[in-house]
């Protein structure tokens, strides 16, 4: 893990005003929870395995891409990112190794970091550079590690998988969403910009509209994540 001090930052939903919100000091892991690293944690709790883990904690495609319950096959590296898992799964991970899923606010304030700057949500190389990812197929299947080192000693936060985060659909479910009067569809539609405090940030938008789309027990091909750690 490494450390990510103490700061502020305007996210893009969130905030009833456009006043900065606070990100106390944290741990996030340099790298997301590999294949190897999760084989592990299942070995240890074989409760969370592909065939023992419970209808309502995860659905069917969960860790779908593995061989059996133990084995992530060999077309699967053991350095690339474990996908196809379920918030609850990713929780109870970090739990067993006396962490957390990071807020989504945490995400964010380190994700909006380049090599040498806290925000470069500015510099439109940096947002090309995460757009470019989202067209690419299958980085899920690359090992981590390969993606630029970002200001805090953060690797693959752009450009290898989507990360769940603990409140991952919070924002729209709050009193500023439509979601709250309307369906989930209206959460892609050009209006979910309204209260967003940067209309020019694709990349973000897609971000926040991804999970809006996901319920806990859900699990995609290129969806993983990574622990956090409260700083005492």
């Amino acid at each position: 893990m490494v450390t990510i001090e103490r700061g502020a930052f305007v996210p893009l939903y969130g905030a009833t005003t456009k006043e900065p919100v606070e990100v106390k000091a944290f741990y996030l892991d340099a790298y997301p929870v590999t294949n190897a690293q999760f084989l592990a944690f299942l070995k240890k709790y074989p409760e969370n395995s592909r065939s023992k883990i419970k209808g309502i904690f995860a659905d069917k495609s969960y860790l779908s891409q593995w061989e059996s319950d133990f084995n992530y096959g060999k077309k699967n590296l053991s350095n690339a990112a474990v996908t196809n898992v379920s918030w609850f799964a990713a929780k109870k991970y970090c739990e067993c190794q006396g962490g957390r899923l990071p807020t989504m606010d945490e995400w964010e304030y380190v994700a909006m970091a380049d090599e040498k700057r806290i925000d470069a949500r500015t510099k439109e190389s940096f947002n090309k550079y995460i757009m470019s990812w989202y067209e690419k197929p299958n980085t899920y299947a690359n090992p981590v590690g390969k993606t630029f080192k970002n200001y805090w000693g953060v690797y693959d936060m752009h450009g290898l998988v989507w990360e769940w985060t603990s409140d991952f659909n919070s924002i729209f479910l709050s009193g500023e969403s439509r979601k709250d009067k309307d369906s989930d569809k209206n959460l892609f539609c050009g209006s979910a910009s309204v209260n967003a405090t940067d209309l020019m940030n694709y990349a973000a938008f897609m971000r926040y509209a991804f999970r809006g789309s996901l319920k806990a027990s859900y699990t995609t091909k290129n969806l993983g994540f990574r622990c956090a750690k409260d700083k005492k």
